[in-house]
């Protein structure tokens, strides 16, 4: 399943003080034009978007610098209310890579999480790729300057505008690639979610292929994830996919 995890543009939440997104149609085929077309004006940071460290230094990279593998990938939701704590961050990052080690690098969070600048640091030092929340901002919305800075510092990318209610927590693959603004300091995006909590990936020589998944289970080391019932195989390069449907 793929749960759409953005904003709408043209109705979508503006952190206080940016221009609002602005929409103008011109051409229409009920006016008589050939075409419809649309012409449209927003900030970088309206609705669901992504911060690059250009946003709070002027050297910093632009929106267009980052590698994409930052904004595609393994990822963490977890459930969060109030300030986020250096404990909480810790605990948090050895929950993730406990449900499927990789999904640590990219923490979403749902609810009115609010990262303090301890956890902040806590992130920073692990090296992780991303920090998403729903919010308009990481971190307290009337300060939000130093999480910031350490986060952007150590180049975490952080996504921000989230709307998570449809998403349990637990770990899914994330694409939220953004527009490629150039040296922008960021840049809206489409945020998606895929739920791949049903799907395990084994490794085993292609000359062992076999119609009984059992076989493969037992025999090739599981890369990440639990063991499941298999009931569909198939094959891509030398790894062996199996999915379960159940």
């Amino acid at each position: 399943m793929i749960y759409d995890i953005s904003q709408p543009l043209f109705n979508c939440q503006v952190y206080p003080g940016d221009p609002k997104p602005q929409c103008q149609t011109v051409c229409s085929i009920a006016a008589g034009d050939v075409c419809n077309l649309t012409a449209f004006s927003a900030c970088a940071h309206n609705g669901t978007h992504v911060d690059a460290p250009r946003h709070f230094y002027d050297g910093g990279k632009g929106i267009g610098d980052i590698a994409l593998e930052k904004f595609v990938g393994e990822a963490f939701v977890v459930s969060h209310s109030g300030d986020v704590t250096a404990p909480d961050a810790e605990a948090l990052l050895k929950k993730a890579k406990a449900a499927c080690d990789g999904s640590q690098k990219k923490i979403l969070f749902k609810g009115n999480a609010v990262l303090t600048a301890e956890a902040a640091q806590v992130f920073a030092q692990a090296k992780i790729d991303l920090v998403g929340v729903e919010s308009q901002t990481v971190g307290p919305e009337d300060a939000p300057m130093q999480v910031h800075l350490i986060l952007l510092d150590a180049e975490v990318v952080l996504l921000e505008g989230l709307r998570l209610g449809e998403v349990s927590d637990g770990f899914y693959t994330l694409n939220c690639a953004p527009i490629n603004l150039g040296n922008a300091d960021g840049a809206p995006c489409r945020a998606i979610l895929i739920n791949n909590k049903n799907q395990i990936y084994l490794k085993a020589p292609m000359s062992r292929h076999s119609a009984d998944s059992s076989e493969f289970i037992n025999s090739a080391p599981f890369d990440r994830c639990r063991r499941l019932t298999c009931d569909i195989i198939y094959h891509a390069s030398d790894t062996v996919n199996l999915i379960d449907y159940a």
